[in-house]
């Protein structure tokens, strides 16, 4: 009796392992053109009569039921910078980063470029 409760605490342990690392958090931009079912939270962004989904710092345009995932659209700008962003420097001048994708201060927005 002994044995099987230490094999179910065992299993139990791994159980837990496993499902904590079935979140997976994706730190680079995912490749243009897949394809997800759902997004958490997005928001319903336009920029120059095309729609777009945004979540968590990626760019997506919705195809029927399921969303492709785009490249950030030039020229849009942001009132804040998606969490976890970090700073650098590209030939002398000052950019945000965040998952491949860089924004450019303007005023008090951020503007999506392409460096």
């Amino acid at each position: 009796m002994k044995n099987l409760k230490v094999v179910l605490v065992i299993i139990a342990f791994f159980g837990m392992l496993s499902a904590g690392n079935a979140q997976r958090i994706v730190k680079v931009y995912p490749k243009h053109g897949t394809v997800v079912t759902t997004i958490h939270k997005p928001r319903l962004l336009f920029h120059k009569g095309i729609k777009y989904h945004y979540a968590s710092g990626i760019w997506y345009k919705a195809r029927g039921r399921k969303y492709i995932v785009c490249a950030a659209p030039r020229g849009f700008v942001l009132r804040t910078l998606p969490r976890g962003h970090r700073v650098v420097f590209i030939k002398g001048r000052k950019y945000f980063a965040y998952k491949g994708i860089h924004y450019q201060k303007v005023g008090r927005t951020y503007k999506v470029v392409y460096v």
